[in-house]
């Protein structure tokens, strides 16, 4: 399969939504694509290809970390000079509905499962491409960061990680104080295991590294605590205003998640004085709380 063919089906495959439509273009990939490292980067198939890797369709998840691993270990017996296995085969030797085990059931012990104690070292990876010691020692823990847990490839990894180090150089003018925490900073969010959307979207290119450098803390929070802080948040808002405002209970409105109409409620005004009062609602059955204007 040539460089086009391959760039139409991955630009098919950054369209499509459909699940079955998805898994199609790549299986196709997986059984025709014989990667080099030089065709990854041009037709941005690894980038594209690793971006599907936490779909919700557990096949095609499946799928891809099947594929990304045998790519993976094509390049490296490229490196080494071995006879590169073709991913088809791979996906054969596994079988045909291999593509359809569960993530977290991988088969064949070590040829299966997502490497947990990748490093730039195990990867074989150069990362003393300065004459200094400390932007290479930053190159390396954020390479080891980003392949916790993923079956990326190597020259992707490091091509991401440079691109990281040196906007952070660039921005903080050097290898000052603030650029050491500043590589700290993400360091300790891409490292964090409860994490592993923020490394898959900052691998896919979904979050640059001018994004990523400009992230606040809680934009590089673990989805989970996310949740928790929003919900907080949420509560907190309605406690403080329901504290200074007289409530009223009625069975006007009817709750969303219990469905009963035993209500209490304030007003308040939140916007500008031509804008119409929020009505901050509370449902006195199961405490779901919400808001409309």
């Amino acid at each position: 399969m040539d460089g086009k063919e391959i760039q139409q089906l991955v630009k098919s495959l950054s369209k499509a939504s459909a699940n079955e439509e998805v898994h199609n273009i790549l299986k196709i990939l997986h059984e025709k694509v014989e990667p080099t490292a030089q065709l990854l980067r041009e037709t941005k198939l690894g980038l594209v290809v690793n971006g599907f890797r936490s779909h919700p369709d557990p096949k095609v998840a499946e799928l891809v970390r099947v594929t990304v691993k045998a790519w993976r270990d094509n390049l490296t017996s490229q490196k080494s000079g071995a006879k590169p296995k073709s991913a088809a085969a791979t996906l054969n030797r596994k079988g045909s509905t291999s593509a359809t085990l569960p993530a977290n059931k991988p088969a064949n012990g070590d040829q299966a499962g997502t490497p947990t104690q990748r490093t730039a070292k195990s990867d074989k990876v150069n990362v003393d491409i300065y004459d200094d010691k400390v932007r290479n020692s930053c190159l390396e823990v954020t390479y080891n960061a980003l392949c916790l847990d993923n079956d990326a490839p190597p020259d992707q990894i490091i091509e991401i990680s440079k691109s990281i180090e040196q906007y952070v150089h660039k921005a903080e003018k050097g290898t000052s104080a603030s650029y050491k925490a500043k590589m700290r900073s993400l360091y300790v969010n891409l490292k964090n295991k409860q994490n592993p959307q923020l490394r898959s979207r900052v691998i896919s290119g979904q979050v640059s590294p001018e994004r990523l450098y400009n992230m606040s803390p809680q934009e590089l929070a673990p989805e989970k605590l996310k949740e928790e802080i929003h919900e907080l948040e949420k509560k907190n808002l309605f406690n403080a205003r329901g504290a200074k405002e007289q409530r009223a209970t009625t069975d006007r409105f009817t709750c969303g998640k219990c469905k009963q109409k035993k209500v209490s409620y304030y007003q308040m005004q939140t916007r500008s004085a031509d804008e119409p009062l929020t009505t901050f609602c509370t449902c006195e059955n199961c405490g779901n709380r919400w808001k409309f204007s």
